[in-house]
């Protein structure tokens, strides 16, 4: 056993989402969105390496004392998955371990909207979820595709840096490919992937032109994409994929994007006031033919108003998501007020409750 195993089993105890181990500072765990240091004394940079490398991949360890970064994932029997990023810094070496759970949320155990659930049953096109890091995406996707495994007979092909949950096959055929493990890249395998007779695809992570390029080629020619960005609502996201391209190239990504987009859901999360625990509030954004033309115009500027005025089809902007947490007591006021993208619409609940 690993002498790091005791502290990813009380992170699994505490319900922390992170480890942080950083030479020339205690142990440290991210618990409910708070740092939280452990009563231990500080890291030295040698004893830490020599945890770090019990645990690490023989090949992986070379690369990081190559190159200083590597992320892997590994799984400790009857506790969790983990997604490690190893790096150095300063005062030596540091690592940051994310507890994923063994057992995968549904949609109704998260909360999400029908709409959101039903995003699984789609035949073809494009369908992100975006938001920081650390904002519940792996999360809120895994809830997804769980539901596509339960129910429908279909390959699915899973593309990862790394794994993160693990899906076994239910009424699905479910491949996991874990890049740098199983692909060179992103991008390699999603071409790859386009020979291995796939109904449904997920790009963990869709960070460069070629990978963007194939996953609109994908979702464009029959196949259901389902993939993940930084970005922070919807309007950015459309940006950010049509910009990633050469000015010249831009008109007919418009065209491509606007025809297979299905929806984008964008989330943050925020500490609960209630109860133990974080919520996420969520920006959803379904491709209506009134978003599509927006999408085809180049008038993404106008898509917050159109999110507005689609509540019928079950759009949300993140501003009354988050407006509905501070009405049902969830969410404090401040940290509201500090992830709104116009701070005025607060007003009306601040002046009610009598913060204003």
């Amino acid at each position: 056993m690993a002498q790091l195993d005791a502290l990813f089993r009380a992170m699994s105890d505490h319900g922390a989402s992170d480890l942080h181990l950083v030479a020339g500072n205690p142990p440290i765990m991210r618990i409910n969105g708070d740092l939280v240091r452990l009563k231990s004394p500080a890291l030295a940079d040698t004893p830490l390496r020599q945890l770090l490398q019990e645990i690490t991949p023989p090949s992986m360890w070379r690369t990081y004392e190559e190159t200083g970064d590597i992320d892997y994932g590994f799984e400790l029997e009857g506790v969790a998955r983990f997604r490690a990023n190893l790096f150095v810094q300063k005062d030596g070496a540091g690592a940051v371990f994310r507890l994923i759970p063994s057992t995968i949320l549904s949609c109704s155990d998260l909360g999400l909207p029908d709409e959101i659930r039903n995003l699984a049953h789609l035949q073809q096109g494009l369908v992100l979820v975006t938001g920081p890091t650390g904002s519940g995406k792996s999360t809120t996707l895994a809830a997804i595709i769980d539901e596509v495994n339960k129910n429908r007979s279909d390959n699915l092909i899973t593309i990862e840096d790394p794994i993160e949950f693990v899906h076994k096959s239910a009424k699905a055929l479910v491949s996991h490919r874990e890049v740098g493990k199983h692909t060179e890249t992103f991008a390699a395998a999603l071409r790859a992937s386009l020979r291995e007779d796939p109904d449904i695809i997920l790009v963990g992570e869709m960070r460069d032109l070629e990978t963007i390029r194939l996953a609109l080629e994908a979702a464009a020619t029959g196949h259901l994409v389902f993939g993940t960005l930084h970005t922070l609502n919807a309007a950015k996201t459309v940006d950010r994929i049509i910009e990633v391209f050469p000015a010249r190239e831009q008109p007919q990504i418009r065209s491509t994007l606007a025809d297979s987009l299905q929806a984008v859901i964008s989330q943050t999360l925020f500490k609960r006031v209630d109860e133990p625990g974080r919520v996420a509030a969520l920006e959803l954004m379904m491709c209506n033919p009134a978003i599509s033309n927006l999408i085809r115009e180049g008038k993404t500027f106008q898509i917050p108003s159109a999110l507005q005025t689609g509540k019928k089809d079950g759009m949300r902007t993140m501003d009354s998501s988050i407006i509905e947490l501070l009405e049902t007591g969830q969410i404090d006021p401040a940290e509201a007020s500090q992830k709104v993208t116009n701070a005025q619409v607060l007003d009306p609940f601040l002046s009610r409750t009598g913060v204003l």
